[in-house]
């Protein structure tokens, strides 16, 4: 096979969450069971009526774009994007094509085109014999962004689609949850043998990261092996079948001609700098610290790793306990450390182990700090700490309470750790024979059967500073 260059653009829609549809009153609501309760005569296209554009849907797009460094229009526009499908009833989407809201911009180091508001559509469901169609999501504000054709591979899509759902849900401008269908990504990918770009094929409704991977990789390596045998590709539409792992055709692809946009007569235009909450300054005052931004101040400021930063930022009780340690002991950075690794090891793993019968709410800020403090102070063992983060979790009794009630204040008596290291002395010849021979690796061997015969309770640096004492320096 040939080597053959791969170009990818992203088309993602993201449902914005707001009180109410897009153009009308009706609730904004994606955890409705019920179908078709959320509609109304204006979003189930009845005649005569006239919509109203949702302000707080145009804020979202635009602190998106703010974020992104893209280029907020004076002049905006919402166009009828004319096709036909049953889950859409007015026979049109309301979409914008000529002037969008935001041009340019840059998330994760990818170039955007450009991001533009519009309506999306109702959902259908298909049995054997027939098809249903909900109207409660038609008419929900929908964001659509779209990507310059600069992405390379599956990976690189999915690390820019994973940004983005990131800089969704922290500007509160949607939860973006894949599974929910409230962030549907599609890919455009074309292949040459060449710098030009090939036929271009669009893969639709990828609605998982691994999806969008894996879809984008088959259809790499489906139109390369097509063209090492002298075929063309078709221009068209193709789902991804998750199961097969495979992408199929569903239909020729449209041109934007074939849509036969117009300006919607009934919507006004917008002139962004008429109206003073969507000034610039304003907008760009309001943003909180983006996921980029913070990814950064914890690995240069706190020297996280680049994995425990994206723990964080992935989990909001993980991120704010971090958050409210490091103000709470701004100048000691062995605590920050300490905390930050018990967060994403320990109090990560009680809160994903289903097993565990417990409440992120029973631990306190104040109870963790005060557990962080006792491990630096020696007064727990980092087995101590661990079962006393645990009985925490479960029952919201203070540190103090349990150390207390468990015994698991790390031992620190001499002479109660005196007679722990004549035991395991006694028990292992053979070690301390190496040990004495020079093997210094023998001393962590006898350490951790002296932590073993204390339950953990023991301080490991007063035991191997009593082993020494008690075996003399190991020979040269």
């Amino acid at each position: 096979m040939r080597t053959y260059k791969a170009t990818i653009g992203l088309e993602i829609h993201a449902e914005l969450k707001t009180r109410t549809k897009m153009f009308c009153n009706s609730k904004n609501d994606s955890e409705e069971k019920r179908p078709n309760v959320n509609v109304c005569p204006i979003c189930m296209g009845h005649p005569g009526t006239l919509p109203v554009i949702n302000k707080e849907a145009v804020k979202h797009v635009l602190r998106v774009g703010i974020a992104a460094k893209g280029t907020i229009a004076d002049f905006s526009e919402f166009d009828r994007k004319n096709y036909f499908y049953p889950d859409i009833p007015k026979g049109y989407q309301i979409s914008q094509y000529k002037h969008p809201l935001i041009t340019g911009g840059m998330i994760s180091g990818i170039a955007l085109s450009r991001i533009h508001l519009e309506e999306d559509t109702a959902s259908s469901s298909h049995e054997e014999e027939h098809s249903l169609v909900n109207f409660n999501r038609a008419g929900v504000p929908l964001m659509e962004l779209v990507t310059e054709p600069v992405i390379e591979n599956g990976t690189q899509a999915v690390a820019f689609a994973k940004e983005l759902q990131l800089l969704l849900q922290y500007l509160g401008a949607g939860d973006a949850n894949m599974e929910k269908g409230e962030m549907r990504v599609e890919a455009n990918i074309s292949v040459s043998a060449d710098s030009t770009l090939g036929t271009k094929v669009e893969v639709k409704n990828l609605n998982s990261f691994k999806a969008v991977e894996h879809a984008i990789e088959f259809e790499i390596e489906r139109q390369s092996k097509l063209l090492d045998r002298g075929e063309k590709v078709a221009q068209e539409t193709r789902g991804f079948d998750e199961t097969k792992g495979i992408t199929f055709s569903q239909r020729t692809k449209e041109d934007s001609h074939d849509y036969r946009y117009f300006p919607d007569p009934d919507l006004p235009k917008l002139f962004i700098s008429e109206i003073p909450e969507f000034n610039t300054q304003v907008l760009s005052k309001e943003l909180p610290e983006l996921p980029w931004e913070r990814r950064e101040r914890y690995i240069k400021k706190f020297s996280l790793r680049a994995s425990d930063a994206e723990i964080f930022l992935q989990n909001d009780f993980l991120r704010e306990m971090f958050e409210a340690v490091t103000e709470h002991v701004k100048n000691d950075p062995e605590l920050i450390r300490l905390a930050g690794n018990y967060i994403v090891s320990d109090m990560a793993g009680l809160l994903r182990d289903s097993a565990i019968q417990g409440s992120q709410t029973n631990i306190k800020t104040d109870f963790f700090i005060e557990i962080i403090k006792m491990i630096k102070e020696g007064t727990l063992s980092s087995r101590g700490a661990k079962d006393t983060l645990k009985i925490l979790y479960e029952t919201g009794k203070s540190p103090k309470e349990i150390v207390s009630e468990k015994g698991l204040a790390q031992k620190n008596d001499l002479e109660e750790l005196g007679s722990i290291v004549t035991k395991i002395i006694e028990k292992n010849p053979e070690v301390v024979s190496k040990y004495l021979s020079g093997k210094e690796a023998s001393l962590q061997f006898l350490v951790g059967q002296g932590m073993k015969e204390s339950k953990g309770s023991a301080n490991p640096k007063a035991l191997a500073e009593l082993i020494k004492e008690k075996l003399g320096n190991p020979r040269k």
